[in-house]
């Protein structure tokens, strides 16, 4: 049984891992909208450039399933936590390395292979990071499960806020010229600085009670959910698909279309960064109304407001409210869709399979996050942007229907081996102690 004390340490933990993970991946998303086509793909026409810099981008989300299989597996076998100290050491490393790239001027298509393997690297860590950082807060949870496992979920915008702030910052200290000569280089490279940090906190935390229990850890955790559990994992994917797309377009699309627009840099990033903090209250807040209300009903309400929202995004940025485009998006309607995915994953899949199931679902469905930019950028060259709020209604649709489909899953137990179709089979059983929700 989790004391009061490890629950505390593992959610701060798991939130501080996933601050430092996201700021390192986020960054690149910030940089690839505002800098890198600039920078890596100076030789080609500017919206060329900018579909060259989100292809990029999306490596790293392509990367990620592949980090969510290789850390699931050991995760499985070996533990959480040491899969979680690998991964933060293997985004740390590989972000600071791409602070000191050549650009393209200095080295010609280097420059852009050497960018694209350290994006791989990132999306290999995180796509490792996400699933045992839920689990160990989700693991060590009695009560509340929600709520501390979506503290995990609260890192990505906290990680969006602190590049933000250090990009501008750096950008008011450096100025606009230099921020696109050498300025850009700063944030990557005090990556180097967060992984110390982190390091030293996460080697701090046990390993979960739920795994330590575990008798019947699998040789092969993805065999065991492919042959055993692959409607839940196709509606898994399903269910968080137009999340990541939605997330993508408030948080990378939207700038680079801002900018094309006339808007400052400085105004949106200032709009990005506002929003991201904003965010941060609605994941938690709708990660504990779902502990309340269930995931299936927060997470459906967001998908029907976000597909009307998109009709509203483009129009409020076209008329200068990106700031209130922003935060009504990311703040208010986003986080009802994303905030519940942490629980809502983790209680999908058994203890031997639920590092590599988890990650897996998650990571597949975060790929809609990697490609929506590059589509919409490739729509917007095409057709202009008024076919890109329907691209979005249809992620959501689908969102709907997979989560109609899937059963409640808030009061699943997460001990124990009977656990893993709950999420689509009959009703629950009443949940054991050690997993109920409060």
């Amino acid at each position: 049984m989790a004391t009061t004390s490890q629950l505390r340490r593992a959610v701060a933990s798991s939130y501080l891992g996933s601050v430092i993970e996201y700021y390192d991946f986020l960054l690149y998303g910030t940089a690839a909208a505002l800098v890198f086509n600039k920078v890596f793909f100076s030789s080609l026409d500017p919206l060329v450039g900018t579909i060259a810099s989100f292809g990029t981008f999306a490596t790293g989300y392509l990367a990620r399933p592949i980090g969510g299989i290789l850390f699931g597996h050991y995760g499985d076998r070996l533990g959480r936590k040491r899969m979680l100290v690998i991964s933060m050491s293997v985004m740390g490393l590989a972000s600071f390395l791409i602070g000191v790239l050549p650009t393209y001027a200095q080295v010609g298509w280097l420059a852009p292979a050497g960018l694209v393997l350290l994006r791989v690297l990132q999306g290999i860590s995180v796509g490792g990071e996400w699933g045992g950082a839920v689990l160990m807060s989700a693991e060590h949870a009695t009560s509340r499960r929600g709520l501390w496992a979506g503290f995990t979920n609260a890192g990505a915008p906290t990680g969006m806020v602190l590049s933000n702030l250090v990009l501008t910052a750096t950008t008011a200290v450096v100025g606009n010229d230099a921020l696109i000569q050498w300025g850009w280089r700063v944030p990557f490279l005090l990556s180097i600085v967060l992984l110390g940090i982190g390091l030293f906190v996460r080697l701090k935390v046990d390993e979960t009670p739920v795994f330590q229990a575990e008798r019947k850890r699998s040789s092969a955790p993805l065999v065991d959910v492919l042959r055993h559990h692959p409607r839940t994992l196709l509606l898994a994917i399903g269910v968080g698909l137009a999340a990541f797309v939605a997330q993508s377009t408030l948080t990378t699309y939207v700038l680079s279309y801002g900018v094309q627009k006339g808007i400052p840099r400085q105004e949106i990033l200032s709009a990005l960064t506002l929003s991201s903090a904003c965010a941060i209250i609605g994941i938690l807040g709708w990660s504990a109304a779902s502990d309340r209300f269930g995931r299936r009903p927060v997470v459906l309400a967001g998908a029907v407001l976000m597909a009307a929202y998109g009709f509203a995004l483009f129009p409020l940025v076209d008329n200068g409210y990106v700031a209130a485009a922003l935060v009504i998006g990311q703040a208010v309607v986003h986080p009802m869709m994303y905030g519940p995915l942490a629980a809502l994953y983790s209680e999908l899949f058994s203890t031997g399979s639920r590092y590599t199931g988890a990650s897996l679902g998650y990571q597949i469905a975060g790929l809609g996050a990697g490609l929506a930019p590059l589509l919409f950028a490739q729509v917007q060259k095409s057709s202009g942007t008024g076919a890109i709020p329907f691209i979005l209604a249809a992620f959501c649709v689908l969102t709907v229907v997979c989560t109609l489909v899937l059963h409640e899953t808030s009061r699943t137990s997460l001990t124990g081996d009977g656990d893993a179709e709950l999420g689509t089979g009959q009703l629950a059983s009443p949940p054991r102690a050690h997993g109920a929700e409060a």
